[in-house]
């Protein structure tokens, strides 16, 4: 028999996580003209557009959605793509936005596509935090810290009747 996933996080809480986060990312960001918003497709794109409504809906600031087009599984296959071209991030801020960080290792392969842009700052937004780093990255932004087994798993659902966050 198949178990049900917890609840970790209901659509009230995920709601205030984000624009908890998005508050954050506004202090920290006050005297930018524009911010570019990249999430990394398709949960963390998700979240970077939710992200980008919150911080409109409360700030003077400028947004840029940017999407990141990464293989997870393999991300040396395929090339890491952005659907902007580079000079758009030029001397910018951009925040790089997953829903969950585990490894590190998605968030890491994503900032290649970054390299050779000249921005000026990147910094890092995910709703959740696991503890199973095998990459030195960590979120500045962070709406929930979990401790969790390698082998449970985290499902971050943005959208519908169900949105919230869940572990299995």
């Amino acid at each position: 028999m198949i178990e049900a996933p917890d609840l970790i996080l209901n659509k009230k809480e995920v709601d205030q996580k984000i624009r908890r986060i998005a508050y954050e990312i506004y202090e920290n960001n006050f005297e930018e003209k524009e911010l570019i918003i990249a999430g990394i497709y398709d949960r963390g794109f998700a979240l970077a557009k939710r992200l980008i409504k919150e911080l409109d809906r409360i700030s003077p600031l400028e947004t840029q959605l940017v999407k990141v087009s990464i293989n997870k599984i393999s991300p040396l296959k395929e090339e890491i793509s952005l659907d902007c071209e580079l000079k758009i991030l030029k001397n910018k801020s951009v925040i790089l936005v997953d829903d969950v960080l585990n490894t590190g290792r998605t968030m890491s392969f994503s900032l290649k596509a970054f390299l050779s842009a000249e921005i000026r700052k990147m910094e890092a937004a995910v709703l959740v935090v696991r503890s199973h780093k095998s990459f030195p990255i960590d979120a500045k932004y962070k709406g929930y810290e979990l401790s969790t087994t390698i082998n449970e798993h985290v499902e971050v659902k943005l959208g519908g009747a169900d949105q919230g966050v869940y572990l299995s």
